[in-house]
């Protein structure tokens, strides 16, 4: 059974239609990449499918629940219950600056009344050292390097525990020699069965990660299937030259 479910989607701006009928499933426990040039349309839809922009049309179902369908107008309150579904990570960290490495994580479920404080404390403590970082507890982001602020965002996101974490171009603000360091904790969360969605521009990373590929163009879903399928053997003329051109850089 799908976990998640898009059912013809678009989005425009203005006048400029950047999704245009966008379909697809993910099972629970899948981890899908999506490649594309810039421009066409994968972190609108990461953005569209964690309500920080408010999709025109279609569905959007996780668990059997629609969470999103056009026809319907929601609520500020119902956007906010629909992001916690999903957990974010951001290309740019996004880390509170004035708060621990801690802190950032105990913050959103401190307000929300997830739990007692104690029992936030203790979770955020486990999840640090899920993410190789129990040595850092007490830093601000400033005195971390651009990988471990990324695996504090992602141990912020994991926080909350949302049923599909998505990431946007997690490595792209990275120096080389820290991109392996996320990457390693991506690949542990998918050897733990954690359900993501995940944007980037590593072609190999999602050769090895995804168990499903979409390439997008122009925004729409060019070519979808297997990392084998698309990496081994493109049908799509846009395709082959993307992957070609990836490879040159």
């Amino acid at each position: 059974m799908s976990i998640l479910e898009v059912k013809n989607i678009q989005k425009s701006f203005d006048k400029t239609e950047v999704l245009k009928d966008i379909s697809f499933t993910l099972e629970k426990g899948e981890v899908l990449s999506i490649i594309g040039s810039s421009g066409s349309g994968k972190t609108t839809l990461l953005r569209c499918l964690n309500f920080l922009e408010t999709t025109d049309s279609g569905r959007i179902i996780v668990d059997n629940d629609i969470l999103f369908d056009g026809n319907n107008k929601m609520t500020d309150e119902k956007i906010r219950e629909n992001r916690l579904n999903f957990g974010l990570v951001f290309q740019n960290f996004n880390l509170f600056p004035q708060y621990t490495v801690l802190e950032n994580l105990t913050l959103a479920p401190t307000l929300l009344k997830k739990a007692d404080n104690v029992t936030i404390k203790n979770q955020a403590l486990e999840i640090i050292k899920k993410v190789g970082l129990e040595d850092k507890v007490d830093f601000y982001p400033c005195q971390l390097s651009g990988g471990q602020q990324q695996r504090v965002a992602i141990a912020r996101a994991l926080m909350l525990s949302p049923k599909i974490l998505c990431f946007d171009e997690p490595t792209s603000a990275l120096d080389p020699e820290l991109t392996g360091e996320v990457l390693r904790v991506i690949r542990e969360l998918r050897d733990g069965n954690t359900t993501m969605i995940i944007v980037t521009h590593e072609m190999n990373f999602a050769k090895n990660v995804s168990d499903k590929v979409i390439f997008m163009a122009d925004g729409i879903i060019e070519e979808c299937g297997s990392p084998e399928e698309l990496f081994e053997n493109p049908k799509s003329l846009r395709l082959k030259e993307f992957l070609s051109s990836s490879l040159k850089d």
